[in-house]
């Protein structure tokens, strides 16, 4: 897939973890052809869930078929999206430390997206161990790229190394992805009359935030907080792509909540810590 072998891990658990990664990238190829494009523009609805997203009968399509076949690639637990919050409290708090590892999935990030007929959703699957993702597909049908990342190897899209571009080193000239769901007002705010950056996007797909990031078609990031299937493949993607990020508390990102974490991140290490002392700065009013 046009990846370069470095090999920071001993060969036997490399060789694994190439084979496994092969295998996802065609398994998810094969649920976007099978499940989820022949629906769409045609599902004109979705059910809303208990934390207010929307589930659609493609996202349950998708993720039967990638429950049946996931553990044929590797026999561990299988965390998704679309099951009840006790189940993924459960398989999280028995597998995340399981010598088997744990998949995560998300079978359509962009739900609304997709509903409504806007070309941006991915399919996103991430294999962690030890509580680490070590790798990491997250896939849009739409403009066919395939963004993927395995431990020590870099990230890619369609076997072109990530980033695609040189980023800019100043903050002022950046373009950031901002998704203002959850981040604190005083933030949100400042970020809507006073941004440090040049302009602003969202697409309303997490799992592509992370990988337009690492692409370099953004410069940096800020989410006020994502579930583990949200950021459990992009932040390896990122990371190999030479990324970095924090949280809005922690500066170790993975210290954080599981389950509401929120981001800050950047692909140029200087726009980095610019954008991380900014945000930090403007989180709290003033006078605090």
């Amino acid at each position: 897939m046009g990846e370069a072998d470095h090999g920071n891990t001993p060969a036997s658990t490399d060789g694994e973890l190439k084979r496994m990664l092969d295998a996802t990238v065609a398994l998810v190829r094969e649920v976007a052809q099978r499940e989820i494009m022949p629906r769409f523009l045609r599902v004109s609805h979705g059910q809303r869930k208990d934390d207010g997203s929307l589930c659609s009968e493609a996202d349950l399509a998708a993720q039967r078929f990638l429950l049946e076949r996931l553990t044929g690639i590797h026999p561990s637990p299988i965390i998704g999206e679309e099951m009840t919050e006790a189940a993924q409290q459960t398989l999280w708090n028995d597998g995340s430390d399981d010598e088997r590892g744990l998949w995560c999935i998300d079978p359509i990030d962009g739900t609304t997206n997709f509903i409504n007929g806007l070309p941006v959703f991915a399919v996103s699957i991430a294999w962690l161990l030890g509580r680490q993702t070590r790798l990491a597909v997250t896939y849009n049908p739409i403009t066919d790229e395939m963004f993927y990342a395995r431990e020590g190897h870099g990230a890619y899209v369609n076997g072109r190394r990530l980033p695609l571009r040189q980023v800019t080193a100043d903050i002022g000239r950046a373009v950031g992805g901002v998704d203002f769901k959850r981040i604190p007002k005083p933030l949100a705010d400042q970020i809507a009359v006073r941004p440090p950056f040049y302009s602003q996007r969202n697409f309303g797909s997490s799992t592509l935030d992370w990988c337009n990031l690492a692409a370099g078609r953004l410069d940096l990031y800020l989410h006020g907080g994502q579930m583990l299937w949200d950021y459990a493949a992009g932040n390896l993607i990122l990371r190999e792509a030479g990324g970095r990020m924090c949280t809005l508390a922690q500066d170790d990102y993975d210290a954080d909540d599981v389950w509401r974490r929120p981001v800050i991140a950047a692909l140029h290490p200087a726009v980095f810590v610019a954008w991380r002392d900014w945000v930090r700065r403007h989180t709290r009013p003033p006078g605090d």
